[in-house]
């Protein structure tokens, strides 16, 4: 059983920046895939980014390439999402999800322990 909390969300004007960390329990983080999902009102639980147990591979959804970076700190069972030139489009609740298996997922479904989420709010 891992359990997740989120937390470093809030309100951003357009063109900042918001870094995200996501807590994980057990023993055995590291051997976890890791990812982070966003919900909009109204909208389905979408994919933002996932990294993998040993850092190799990251993955990001194309809506926020080049403005979003994952990284974990495994020794620390930590996972972040920094999140730069934020825009109102971005605004959601930010999901950090963990998946038992090494390989990465990109859709809600593959993953097995959620955090209640943190919001964030892009004003423009």
């Amino acid at each position: 059983q891992v359990h997740v909390v989120e937390s470093g969300g809030g309100l951003v004007q357009a063109g900042g920046s918001l870094r995200l960390s996501c807590a994980a329990s057990g023993r055995t983080f590291s051997s976890y895939a890791m990812g982070w999902f966003r919900q909009a009102t109204g909208k389905e639980r979408e994919f933002v980014a996932a990294i993998s147990r040993s850092i190799g591979r990251l993955y990001y959804a194309d809506s926020v390439k080049g403005r979003f970076t994952i990284s974990r700190d495994n020794a620390k069972n930590t996972v972040y999402l920094q999140m730069n030139s934020l825009k109102p489009e971005d605004t959601a609740v930010y999901y950090c999800a963990a998946r038992e298996i090494a390989l990465v997922g990109t859709t809600p479904d593959l993953y097995d322990y959620w955090g209640q989420g943190t919001r964030v709010t892009v004003s423009s």
